[in-house]
């Protein structure tokens, strides 16, 4: 969640860093995010298993893949995709939340690589990787479209870029700004600015631009009487969407 790359702004490194001890209390802060992880979890290994086929079994079905996770926080993402068999590289702009997450996963014995960085450091690299992964980190960077560009640079020919993140619109400032901000308290005042929410259009045209298909949308809603999150076809809040780049031409050899 804590912003990485597209022209990182101290300001909201700031605001994450000073949440570090508080990532996996799922009553804290980070609540919204503990109960959209088994949905967004469950969409990415669909998406996984539906475009890039991995050759893992039942308990690790993402066993050999390289998945790099831009905005990690404290890991909650990280740690569930590597005990998946992920060979998981996760970035966070903010030394706090890498130095607590590394913390967790030692003590867990999970081979998971965390690196006080930028998605811009990761892309100077020349790396590649076959799922790249920025949830909620978009609408926290002041240039989106150049973020937009650098997780689908990363993204290796045949492979997954997801994004989520929540819409423009006037619903989602009702609900994702006065409602979790205001209303339930889920987060603290003045953590998003509804002004720089991305609409799945725009997102959609930046990581088209960038050589990457869109081959999945979908939208996530709230159940306050289940207190849980379900997918919805509607967009307009929060939204999860996938992209692949084309697999490199059949004979072509990859540096």
């Amino acid at each position: 969640m804590a912003e990485a790359g597209g022209g990182t702004d101290a300001a909201e490194i700031g605001k994450f860093a000073g949440l570090a001890a508080d990532w996996w209390d799922p009553h804290g802060p980070m609540r919204p995010l503990h109960l959209m992880n088994p949905v967004r979890i469950a969409w990415i290994r669909e998406q996984v298993a539906r475009h890039l086929a991995p050759a893992g079994d039942g308990r690790r079905p993402l066993a050999g893949l390289r998945v790099l996770d831009i905005g990690c926080g404290g890991g909650l993402l990280a740690e569930p995709l590597a005990r998946l068999g992920a060979r998981v590289t996760a970035i966070d702009p903010a030394e706090e939340n890498i130095l607590r997450a590394r913390q967790r996963a030692e003590a867990q014995r999970l081979a998971i690589d965390y690196r006080p960085a930028a998605a811009e450091e990761i892309a100077a690299e020349a790396a590649a990787f076959d799922l790249v992964l920025a949830l909620e980190v978009i609408e926290h960077v002041p240039d989106p479209s150049r973020f937009a560009g650098l997780v689908a640079g990363l993204v290796a020919p045949g492979g997954l870029a997801v994004m989520s993140t929540v819409s423009r619109t006037v619903r989602a400032f009702a609900l994702a700004v006065v409602g979790a901000e205001y209303l339930l308290g889920w987060l603290p005042p003045g953590t998003h600015d509804w002004r720089r929410f991305v609409r799945p259009a725009e997102l959609a045209g930046w990581l088209r631009g960038h050589g990457l298909a869109i081959v999945a949308l979908t939208g996530l809603a709230y159940e306050p009487a289940f207190e849980r999150f379900r997918l919805v076809r509607d967009p307009g809040v929060n939204y999860l969407l996938a992209a692949r780049r084309p697999p490199a031409p059949s004979g072509v050899e990859l540096g």
